[in-house]
């Protein structure tokens, strides 16, 4: 199955069961690819996280149905995934800007958040660079933090200040950004900041070694200020390159992003020609 049409089962799903137990493990399955994959290509493609989606959905439903049904709130609130009313009427609070007794006593207004449709536009016209390379195994040593999908794309960038303010950059410079997924749970993933081990050396308190498996990769070059330069080709791997890639397929819970020395630049990260690159594992389809 082709990565947009993986997309679209996964959202047809998706609002079919949106009163239903979601779990992002029966959502990735109609896509064929990992949670781990799916919720980063979802977040990238969408511009907001799965759990997000589902969330404004059910919140647009249950408004939906205190305007134009007599049904109890608690009942509404139950039916939505809400186990409690102050949970329930928090959440519709913050989405619609009205509790949901002011909008059945007073006929306040809602918001509604539509389902997401999929659709084929004509895009690209741009070069990607990149290449395919065959890899061996490989062990990096960092630090290690598990964060939730939702709330990575603020978190990530704070673990990195922390890790410099704190001094441990001078024990891992930051050569790597890894990404790794598999036991941490279907929410949330590890992440480690870390350099290539060296294995006559011993690992320091705080720090962690990782090996990452042989793999064939897809190495895209990133060429710019960061964060934009990689935001820019990790947009395009998702929207572009793995729409239109008839050869290869992801093929494991692991995204490795790789930075150059920022001394060996004038404005360091922020200069026009810092160098960086986005690794994915893939294999032929």
């Amino acid at each position: 199955m082709e990565w947009i049409e993986g997309i679209r089962e996964a959202i047809n799903y998706i609002e079919k069961n949106i009163t239903e137990e979601l779990t992002i493990e029966k959502i990735a399955e109609r896509a064929f690819v990992s949670p781990f994959y799916f919720q980063k290509g979802f977040a990238m493609l969408c511009g907001f996280t799965v759990g997000e989606y589902v969330r404004q959905r059910r919140l647009t439903l249950a408004g939906s149905e205190i305007v134009s049904t007599d049904g109890k709130i608690i009942d509404i609130a139950l039916k939505y995934g809400y186990n409690s009313p102050d949970s329930f009427t928090k959440a519709f609070t913050r989405f619609h800007g009205v509790t949901p007794t002011a909008v059945r006593k007073d006929g306040a207004m809602i918001k509604s958040f539509a389902p997401l449709k999929i659709k084929f536009t004509l895009e690209g016209g741009y070069l990607m660079n990149y290449k395919i390379i065959e890899k061996d195994s490989f062990t990096v040593i960092g630090a290690s933090r598990l964060f939730k999908y939702d709330t990575a794309k603020t978190e990530i960038p704070q673990f990195w200040t922390e890790h410099y303010q704190t001094g441990k950059g001078r024990i891992v410079c930051g050569m790597y950004g890894v990404c790794l997924d598999g036991s941490a749970g279907p929410d949330e993933f590890e992440y480690l900041i870390a350099d290539n081990y060296d294995p006559s050396t011993a690992v320091p308190d705080g720090f962690v070694t990782k090996t990452i498996p042989k793999h064939t990769w897809a190495v895209f070059a990133c060429r710019g200020a960061m964060p934009k330069a990689l935001q820019d080709v990790n947009q395009k791997i998702y929207s572009e390159w793995l729409p239109n890639c008839k050869e290869y397929k992801i093929a494991a819970d692991y995204n490795v992003e790789m930075y150059t020395n920022i001394d060996e630049y004038p404005k360091g990260n922020q200069d026009e020609n810092y160098y960086s690159e986005i690794w994915i594992p893939v294999k032929k389809k």
